[in-house]
């Protein structure tokens, strides 16, 4: 009997080949997509879920009054918690950003890299963490100047050499130093929060010898927020009362009652968040995960109601084999059986070829969304049972459907020819039809949005020009009595080329982050409170606005000598018009009459600063602090517009005359901030790749409904040709009715959309407007798509010979 039923269900595949075809490939459209966007959501949810202590593991981080959150913290709160609380089993530092530097082989004619993924770690590293070694003793990491290196790192500074034993060599802020590598640990790849190629041990820092007058880094210091802290708790401990008991012990033994307290965030909630409402810094967005998991669920629907679609439409062709199967003894389960076998094997024919369109397609997949995905990704998490479900569920469902309503047929009816006459499923077909089309249309809405707001990020004005402005990375190596001659003759130099327009020297840079976070700042008529507003500070030199074309708004610039005062010597800042307003300054020129207190300190504001985006549009602009030093962490440079790439290799030249063993690295401005938006740019491509695979396949169950229309009424049309009718006529009649169903579907999805767009651009400081115009445009394209898919076959019907549709009918 199976086989049977195998063999009629491929006769009829056979037989039907457009139906086969649309139904097939629109299946495997929908699967497939469905199938990229779990590859994707699997990593995600996959991400740190390989650590052994994974369960009471917990990141430490600061929370502002305001709510804002940040997991820098002072080193020396470990040491003081562990000493408190006997709830502390362990404690892990790691620090990654303010130790990057230059790197390279302790031997003659070594090339030098410049290193960011490097951090310094707790002797316990690789054992509080379950970061695999490849060679070497995790226990290695307890002695000073030691260094665990990543097997690619291995092969880019030993080749085929044994690592192990030999010496590299870290230049940054802590000096000069040598360090022996004594572990070799495998790459940590995406499904880790913590990434890095090089981790240097702490306990070298532990030595103020090697801190190179650097005391802020200290590691029993409760002043600079420098270090991530990670608790490893004994079971049971409440993380909520937890984090009460460690702030209490913050406000008996800090220095400052800013109202900063302690927050304890689960390690497997780092990446994406414990829910929405989740208020703790993380690494991803869970919105994002969410809202992609639901495009392809609706994608998978489209695709599904696709096949009820054309399957239900197509069983009045086969009402007589029912009625003849019935007639001869065929029950309703036997029936039922059939057709859902047949339905099977559509579905499994779909997923196959699914499968094939992922395998295929998955290098540009990869691309589109900047990541290395594959399909065994699926596997990383517990979500891809959901997704078996959901797959097996519709699939059943909608064969199931199909073989019920197939095999519900009254037998006499049908063989009377008398089931052709009746309206029995249209109903059904219409409102799948204004389903597809009206998720279709969200997300046509969705990527014109998302396309807007990208667009608006990247034009706004950021109130600097950021147009030819290089960045060099500033020089870490050689930093002897010499360096202050050498960075004097450079400037000089630079300053002597024809193309260069202007320059200056700064420790901080737009498109990048501060130089730090401080507060402690009040003016003689602050609030109570006041003292704890957090400010962003930048370290600039005399030539950094002009150079930025950033407006003063009040007072005026640095002067050369201000910038050459010693740091604790200098009584001059400027504010920007954020930070005035945070002070309680009425105005910039009451502000530049008055002096300011940071804890002993008085400093002068000598100049107000407008307004500018520091960090780019996705946050308010902050409240700014300017202090004046020749700091020169980075060199910016404004180059006349052509032939940048010539010019960049002459500063290249000149950069190295002066600065040897250091390696050459700039980034341009612009590509920086551009660079801040590359997540909305990948949502846009993933939605409009998204909105086109949704239409084709919404296209090709339309498609198969107006064939199946034509069909149906091809005596009548022949005889309204007869009677007089135009092509013309006959076409806007087989069309009409599916340009009503569009209709009620943009009707269906606007609002929707509208409130699910508004939802999104919340997350946004600075933002579109949902203009009228967007859903005018979505509208007009789903009718113009459906015209196009609905006209071709109309006006082939149209256009045949009525007397021929009249003999064969």
């Amino acid at each position: 009997m199976i086989s049977n039923y195998l063999k009629i269900a491929f006769r009829n595949l056979v037989r039907n080949k457009v139906y086969s075809f649309i139904n097939i490939v629109g299946l495997a459209m929908g699967i497939s997509a469905f199938l990229f966007i779990l590859e994707y959501i699997s990593l995600e949810q996959s991400v740190n879920g390989f650590h052994a202590n994974l369960p009471n593991m917990y990141r430490l981080l600061n929370q502002s009054p305001k709510g804002e959150t940040w997991p820098e913290i002072e080193p020396g709160w470990a040491l003081k918690a562990k000493e408190a609380f006997p709830e502390i089993k362990d404690f892990c530092r790691f620090e990654q950003g303010v130790t990057k530097g230059v790197v390279k082989r302790a031997k003659q004619g070594s090339e030098p890299f410049r290193e960011s993924g490097i951090g310094f770690a707790e002797a316990n590293f690789f054992e509080f963490f379950s970061f695999p070694l490849v060679a070497g003793s995790a226990k290695s990491l307890q002695k000073p100047n030691v260094v665990f290196i990543s097997e690619s790192s291995a092969k880019k500074y030993f080749g085929s050499e044994n690592p192990i034993g030999q010496v590299l060599i870290l230049d940054n802020q802590f000096g000069n130093a040598a360090y022996t590598v004594e572990g070799i640990f495998a790459d940590m790849l995406e499904n880790s929060d913590i990434r890095c190629d090089m981790v240097f041990s702490l306990e070298t820092l532990k030595n103020p010898a090697n801190l190179n007058g650097n005391d802020w880094a200290k590691l029993d210091n409760l002043d600079s927020q420098y270090i991530h802290t990670f608790f490893l708790l004994d079971n049971g401990v409440n993380p909520k009362a937890f984090e009460t008991k460690l702030t209490q012990l913050r406000n008996k033994l800090g220095k400052e009652n800013d109202g900063t307290k302690f927050r304890l965030q689960a390690f497997a909630n780092l990446h994406l968040g414990e829910a929405f409402s989740d208020d703790l810094q993380t690494v991803s967005n869970l919105k994002y995960v969410y809202m992609l998991g639901g495009i392809a669920f609706l994608i998978l629907i489209i695709a599904w109601f696709n096949y009820i679609n054309l399957s239900t439409a197509n069983s009045l062709k086969r009402a007589n084999e029912v009625g003849v199967r019935k007639a001869i003894g065929a029950t309703q389960s036997n029936l039922i059986w059939q057709f859902l076998g047949e339905s099977m094997l559509v579905n499994l024919l779909g997923f196959a070829l699914a499968v094939v369109l992922v395998v295929g397609l998955q290098p540009v997949f990869n691309e589109l969304i900047g990541k290395n995905l594959s399909f065994t990704n699926i596997s990383l998490s517990p979500v891809w049972l959901v997704g078996v479900v959901l797959l097996l569920f519709g699939s059943v469902f909608s064969g199931a459907l199909t073989a019920y309503i197939l095999s519900n047929f009254n037998p006499i009816e049908t063989l009377k020819g008398k089931f052709n006459k009746r309206s029995k499923g249209v109903f059904l077909r219409k409102s799948l039809v204004v389903s597809q089309f009206a998720i279709s249309i969200m997300l046509i809405l969705g990527t014109v949005l998302i396309y807007r707001q990208l667009r608006f990020m990247q034009t706004k004005d950021l109130g600097l020009n950021p147009s030819q402005l290089l960045v060099i990375q500033g020089a870490d190596v050689g930093k002897d009595s010499t360096f202050n001659a050498r960075k004097t003759a450079f400037m000089n130099a630079i300053n002597q080329q024809s193309f260069v327009q202007d320059y200056c020297v700064s420790g901080a840079v737009p498109s990048r982050w501060f130089n730090f976070m401080t507060g402690g700042f009040t003016q003689p008529n602050s609030k109570p409170g006041d003292e704890q507003k957090t400010y962003s500070f930048a370290i600039i030199g005399e030539k950094y606005l002009k150079t930025y074309g950033i407006e003063l708004k009040a007072g005026r610039n640095f002067t050369e000598a201000e910038c050459n005062v010693e740091w604790n010597d200098n009584s001059k800042v400027l504010l920007n018009e954020t930070a005035v307003a945070s002070l309680g300054f009425a105005t910039p020129e009451e502000a530049i009459r008055t002096r300011i207190q940071w804890d002993e300190r008085q400093l002068e504001i000598i100049g107000v600063v407008k307004n500018y985006h520091h960090v780019g549009v996705k946050q308010a602009i902050q409240p700014i602090i300017f202090y004046p030093q020749n700091n020169s962490a980075y060199i910016t440079v404004r180059l006349t517009p052509e032939n940048i790439q010539e010019k960049v290799a002459n500063l290249e030249k000149i950069y190295k005359t002066y600065f040897t063993g250091n390696p050459y690295e700039y980034f341009f401005v612009d590509d920086n901030f551009n660079k801040q938006y590359q997540s909305e740019q990948q949502y846009s491509q993933i939605f409009t790749t998204a909105s086109v695979w949704a239409i084709i396949i919404a296209c090709l169950g339309l498609f198969g409904l107006a064939t199946f229309t034509a069909e149906s009424r091809t005596k009548e049309i022949a005889i309204r040709k007869v009677l007089g009718a135009s092509t013309f006529s006959i076409t806007a009649l087989l069309s009409q009715d599916f340009l009503k169903l569009v209709l009620i579907a943009i009707i269906i999805a606007s609002p929707i959309a509208y409130y699910l767009m508004e939802k999104w651009l919340q997350d946004f400081e600075y933002k579109v407007e949902i203009s009228w115009w967007i859903f005018a445009l979505a509208g007009i394209s789903a009718i113009l798509v459906a015209l196009l898919t609905v006209s071709y076959q109309a006006i082939k019907t149209a256009l045949m010979n009525p007397v021929k549709s009249l003999k064969t009918e």
